[in-house]
């Protein structure tokens, strides 16, 4: 049986949990038809549509510190408890729950999941995994600890043209694949912090002090973080490569089978900026052999920069230079290249594989992302964005960040989660929280 922990230490921290007596479920033990009782973080945005994807499970309780989402939501779930805390929250619902859904802001994600998961907790989080490596790293150990189910909030990884790529590559339909190109058209970038005039109280429905959490607390100033520029700052958000290459990187992560880098190296044509991320960035990454796998190389664009076999017009797809100016990944093997997206793939050159006939599909049908989780939570069966997979994926994402702010190619340690040569890097890698906010399930962490 659970002990209760009293409210003012709950409210001291949000790693306060780690006096209490953890009974793991790593599955509910019940049938199918059983409903799981949920607790949603973050209820707008992206949040909501989490949110909207596991009501029609039991919600009992919703956390938002825009008074507007949460009373949207309350309205599709009107016997949930309402939260702007969401460690009131736990404090008052710990015992009522059996999972939590984490659709907030990047700098929120981990300390909301590690308090929930540190409680026992089967765990959803929105991408990418959390704000920072280190974070990263104890929301994976938290699940293994305690034997949750997990699932990062990656929803094309369900899709089934991921699952055929992955079968195309791992049967070797290419060859050794020694390249792989990632790259995306948005960007999220120029984030500045304004100057005095431009800030205001916040409006009476957003409590501002509880949306910072363990973040630099800014003054609010009309549209520049909330309700979702928030993305273009380094204190809260993590750029396009934090937003993005968790989706488009996670078909080259799964087909590869990649795990750490060994070397992780960034470039811009802007400038390093204190405040806020760049407008266009390429990341190099070095993984070592896995395996019969080769080593290989990762590149990642985005902000409109892009393979340059694709910026030449060299990747022919039905007599036409593709143009896949979205988004995209690109496998170069030594027999042949396999270009894709979320929709479609090609093997390339097209006339080379004319008759060559594709694996038996071996990866199942998804039954839903948000239902593979849900399902996992109830009978223990596997996710396929746990938080082992989906940890090492964010991490390395979160790495393309850390060496673009220190200004070199890192050596990276993923075992001692260290740059072996920059130290400058620790303050990236692992980042301090302001007075009263801290990370549950740090104890044993590297």
């Amino acid at each position: 049986m659970r002990t209760r922990l009293s409210r003012r230490r709950f409210l001291q921290s949000t790693g306060a949990a780690a006096g209490l007596l953890i009974i793991n479920r790593p599955s509910l033990g019940a049938s199918p038809n059983e409903k799981l009782n949920i607790a949603c973080v973050g209820v707008g945005g992206r949040g909501g549509a989490d949110f909207a994807a596991v009501n029609h499970e039991n919600v009992v309780a919703i956390c938002d510190i825009d008074d507007n989402n949460l009373n949207k939501a309350g309205n599709a779930a009107p016997k949930a408890q309402k939260f702007n805390d969401y460690r009131v929250m736990l404090d008052k619902v710990h015992k009522e729950i059996d999972a939590i859904v984490v659709g907030t802001p990047d700098h929120v994600h981990a300390i909301v999941a590690a308090a929930a998961m540190d409680l026992g907790k089967h765990a959803y989080v929105e991408k990418p995994l959390a704000h920072n490596v280190f974070e990263c790293r104890v929301l994976a150990n938290l699940a293994k600890k305690n034997k949750l189910a997990t699932q990062m909030g990656t929803q094309i990884h369900a899709g089934d043209n991921y699952r055929r790529v992955v079968e195309l590559i791992q049967a070797g339909a290419i060859g050794n694949v020694t390249e792989a190109h990632v790259w995306v058209g948005k960007s999220w970038a120029n984030g500045r912090h304004p100057d005095k005039s431009r800030t205001t109280d916040a409006p009476a429905h957003i409590h501002w002090d509880l949306w910072h959490g363990g973040a630099r607390f800014c003054a609010y100033a009309p549209g520049v973080y909330h309700p979702g520029n928030w993305r273009k700052f380094w204190d809260y958000g993590t750029g396009t490569l934090g937003d993005m290459a968790c989706h488009f990187a996670d078909v080259a992560f799964w087909a590869l089978d990649l795990h750490w880098p060994t070397t992780v190296e960034s470039d811009s044509p802007d400038a390093l900026h204190p405040d806020g991320t760049p407008a266009r960035l390429r990341v190099q990454y070095e993984f070592p052999a896995r395996g019969k796998m080769p080593a290989v190389n990762l590149t990642w664009y985005d902000g409109g920069r892009r393979p340059e076999l694709l910026e030449k017009g060299q990747l022919i797809v039905n007599g036409r230079p593709s143009r896949m100016n979205g988004g995209g990944v690109l496998f170069v093997g030594d027999k042949g290249m396999l270009l894709c997206d979320y929709n479609n793939r090609y093997l390339l050159p097209e006339n080379e594989f004319k008759e060559y006939k594709a694996p038996e599909p071996t990866i199942p049908k998804s039954i839903g992302h948000h239902n593979e989780w849900i399902k996992a939570c109830k009978d223990g069966s596997p996710t396929t964005c746990n938080f082992d997979y989906s940890g090492a994926l964010s991490e390395a994402v979160l790495l393309g960040n850390v060496a673009f702010r220190v200004g070199k190619k890192i050596e990276w340690d993923g075992a001692k989660l260290k740059a072996k040569n920059a130290p400058e890097a620790d303050k990236y890698i692992r980042e301090e929280y302001r007075k009263g906010w801290a990370l549950a399930g740090v104890e044993g962490v590297a």
